[in-house]
């Protein structure tokens, strides 16, 4: 997910009738949101990275990859951006890789955890420095982190978890 000075507005609660005022930044500095998550056990694996590569999608999946339990397999499934499906990607043996179809978002329930995100802890702000949006995402990423059921209620998906 990519955060930065040039955000996105989310919708606000307001008295009816009344326009609530909303920051915006047309300043460009960003930073992106690697991250992971098992809703069937409610735990994210994730980094913050300033662009979106080959070598910074490698990273992540070591992240991942030391965050599964000893003996347990990850099944990733991940949208076919190019640093997602580039054969120099080093994927490690622990991890297979699920492509989803082209343009269906829906399907990756870590879509709705960036939304989430956004929503709950990173819009509607002015980042001060490239350093105060590094904090913001950390800060967002750890929080998440810390709230298995979160995760769970946000990312289960029927289709893929069957109990």
């Amino acid at each position: 997910a990519r955060i930065g000075q040039k955000n996105k507005i989310t919708r606000r609660w307001a008295k009816r009738g009344t326009r609530p005022s909303a920051p915006r930044d047309l300043r460009t500095a960003s930073t992106y949101i690697f991250g992971a998550i098992c809703p069937a056990q409610g735990k994210a694996a994730g980094l913050v990275l300033p662009r979106c590569t080959t070598e910074a999608m490698t990273l992540h999946l070591a992240e991942i990859s030391q965050a599964v339990a000893p003996g347990a397999h990850a099944v990733l499934l991940l949208d076919r951006a190019g640093w997602h499906v580039s054969r120099k990607l080093q994927v490690p043996a622990n991890i297979t890789l699920v492509p989803l179809p082209a343009k269906a978002p829906e399907l990756n329930p870590v879509e709705n955890i960036w939304q989430y995100m956004r929503e709950n802890w990173l819009s509607n702000r002015i980042f001060t420095s490239y350093s105060d949006i590094l904090d913001h995402c950390c800060a967002a990423w750890n929080k998440l982190a810390d709230q298995p059921w979160t995760i769970m209620s946000i990312g289960l998906r029927e289709w893929a978890h069957q109990f």
